[in-house]
């Protein structure tokens, strides 16, 4: 039995989401809930067959019964408001916003961990690009003294609310990148750029390192690349490992799937992508429950 979903915010995420959902066989989305009867977001879901509201976290809770879980593509201050009232009606909530509200979660590191979690925190898209490379650095060298992450992403992807939100994606990040690499220092860093034809997602990291093993880091890389790639394929590294004068470099671009925005978007695809695959591990898990 598939997972039943509702997405609360009609923009750029609710609607990359939504294609997600709707393409995956252990999900169902039943309502996406938006703030304007005018939102080309509900209107692109009307036409796919899903029922909507334009009455908000209002609407939403007008038919709690009909979901399980809901994706939340707001904005911070939205999912401040949000998340309290839908964890006491019981509801599992997806957070895409960079809202520092739910527990840390990069999929391919810690997504087999939370699928009981009340409050999934996806961080952000620079986040979701990077932890997995600064992880994959720490644990091949113990000696990591700074981390540097720089995302960059094209306006068009860039909806009102991730401008809106520029500080909680830098404060969010950061969190997670101390979190998961379990180094003390750390600076995230995020570029939007204008240009035409649209930049691809590209996102850099950097650390300071004393000594470095380098076969062991790039295998590290290797495999956290892998596991990345199986939620998000267009994941690649296009620097490979750099070595001088005690900083290590690295870069990947992510290309996205094209499903709502072109594929530049990565940064829309990566964050949608991993939040999606880690609501397919929670509808597994309940799943194996009922069988059991």
């Amino acid at each position: 039995m598939s997972l039943k979903t509702a997405i609360i915010g009609s923009g750029n995420i609710g609607c990359d989401i939504l294609c997600k959902v709707l393409a995956h066989p252990d999900l169902d989305c039943t309502l996406v809930a938006g703030r304007s009867p005018h939102s080309a977001g509900l209107a692109f879901a009307r036409e796919r067959g899903v029922a909507i509201t334009a009455d908000g976290i209002e609407g939403l809770f007008a038919r709690i019964g009909e979901f399980d879980l809901v994706f939340d593509a707001t904005s911070a201050a939205d999912h401040e408001r949000h998340a309290p009232r839908l964890i006491e009606a019981g509801k599992v909530i997806i957070n895409l916003t960079p809202a520092a509200l739910g527990q840390l979660c990069v999929p391919s590191l810690n997504g087999l961990e939370l699928t009981g979690a009340s409050n999934v925190n996806m961080i952000t898209c620079g986040g979701q690009a990077s932890i997995p490379l600064a992880a994959a650095i720490a644990r091949a060298n113990p000696g990591v003294r700074y981390i540097e992450v720089v995302s960059s992403i094209s306006a068009e992807s860039a909806g009102p609310a991730t401008r809106r939100n520029l500080s909680n994606y830098i404060t969010t990040t950061e969190q997670a990148l101390r979190r998961f690499t379990g180094c003390t220092q750390v600076k995230a860093i995020l570029n939007i750029n204008p240009a035409k034809p649209n930049v691809y997602m590209q996102t850099a990291v950097s650390a300071l390192i004393a000594q470095v093993d380098l076969a062991a880091t790039r295998r590290e890389v290797e495999r956290a690349v892998a596991l990345v790639r199986e939620a998000v394929p267009g994941y690649e590294v296009i620097v490979d490992l750099h070595y001088s004068e005690g900083r290590l470099f690295t870069m990947v671009r992510v290309e996205g799937a094209g499903d709502y925005l072109d594929p530049s978007a990565g940064n829309l695809d990566i964050i949608t992508a991993t939040a999606t695959h880690m609501a397919a591990l929670m509808a597994r898990g309940r799943s194996a429950v009922r069988a059991a």
